[in-house]
């Protein structure tokens, strides 16, 4: 059986790699891809839930945060009456934003000396925490005006003390980067597979798989492992880019990353061969590739968060494996995470993956039977 699958596969990459246009799928788009996205994409703010950590009990500081909280821009989600309350709420993006008033603050605005606040925000999306704390800073700014025409200080009387979680400098490629590992390997991984079946129909050749002695598993086995293979190698290939050549820390541990790349390529292999087993040209395989890849992007979380779009959309986020990727590579590169964070992530997609192989197989033995 080992024999038979290990020719089947041998097969694959001999027919992948000596179609010129096949080897340029493979090769040449997944490395521009990267470089251009790297450099180029970007994401606008949309949303900003925040929490509010007041230790003041003066006018002073009400009169500020009331600013924030009458701005369209910012939602209040809590009020929180200690430190140990900061980090759950960020962690889980509950918040993106944490607005730390010290104990005197409005004392030393009255005294005419500064007064500090914190602002705590999460880095991970370095756009948004970049145009969060523009926003603060312009409310602010304008606080201080007013405070000062209507009191004759000089002295601004609020003063920011930025603080960034997981991505201390803002750098948008920490936030970029690492996420189109996960959109590479979906797209190159679907299109090969997708193509695999379709291309033995086209060339005539799938009536040949009926007379051999291979099994409708071991036909699985043998279209799934080349596309399989190619995805580690792609994926591989961008992690070693997003460290060494965007400098993009990796925090987080390896073997999380790479069990929750197999678990993605497992869903991943299995759509592409569902997509395939219903082609009967190349044509329509790499459409239907296509067909999904494009909402799966737009669904996963990579240019808008989940959380911005409409509950039914949402919903329709569950069966998409490169939601759950996503989170797993971001988690990794910039949040140091681990398996025990990171398991509630795996299960979906090997069930997506269990799923969509299972029905590859029953469409293998229904056309070929």
């Amino acid at each position: 059986m080992l024999r038979r699958i290990f020719a089947l596969m041998i097969k694959e990459f001999l027919a992948l790699l000596t179609d010129k246009k096949g080897r340029f799928v493979v090769i040449g788009p997944p490395i521009i891809q990267l470089i251009v996205f790297g450099y180029a994409a970007n994401f606008d703010l949309d949303h900003v839930p925040y929490a509010i950590y007041n230790e003041d009990p003066g006018y002073v500081s009400r009169e500020l945060l009331a600013r924030v909280q009458g701005s369209p821009c910012f939602h209040l989600v809590t009020r929180i009456q200690n430190d140990g309350e900061i980090a759950p709420l960020i962690d889980t993006k509950r918040v993106l934003m944490v607005i730390h008033v010290g104990p005197n603050f409005s004392e030393d605005v009255l005294h005419n000396r500064p007064g500090d606040i914190q602002i705590i925000v999460d880095g991970r999306n370095s756009n948004t925490a970049m145009l969060v704390l523009n926003y603060m800073r312009t409310i602010v700014t304008d606080f201080d005006m007013r405070w000062n025409s209507t009191h004759g200080q000089v002295v601004p009387p609020a003063r920011l003390d930025i603080r960034s979680w997981f991505n201390p400098n803002l750098d948008s490629h920490w936030f970029i980067v690492p996420g189109i590992v996960a959109l590479l390997t979906l797209v190159v991984t679907t299109v090969v597979t997708a193509l695999s079946v379709a291309r033995e129909r086209e060339a005539g050749t799938f009536d040949q798989l009926l007379v051999t002695p291979m099994s409708p598993l071991e036909i699985l086995i043998g279209k799934a492992l080349p596309g399989f293979i190619i995805g580690t190698l792609e994926a591989s290939i961008a992690i070693l880019m997003v460290v060494f050549w965007f400098h993009v820390p990796l925090r987080g541990s390896i073997s999380a990353l790479y069990f929750g790349l197999f678990m993605f390529l497992l869903s991943a292999t299995g759509i592409g061969l569902m997509i395939s087993s219903l082609a009967v040209t190349q044509q329509q395989g790499l459409l239907g590739a296509f067909l999904f890849v494009v909402p799966a992007v737009i669904l996963s979380g990579f240019a808008t968060p989940i959380a911005n779009m409409p509950p039914i959309v949402q919903d329709l986020t569950y069966i998409n494996p490169m939601r759950y990727f996503l989170i797993i590579v971001r988690s990794v590169f910039l949040e140091g995470a681990s398996f025990d964070l990171l398991w509630t992530q795996y299960w979906p997609m090997a069930v997506i993956g269990i799923a969509t192989l299972s029905i590859a197989g029953w469409l293998f033995r229904r056309r070929m039977y």
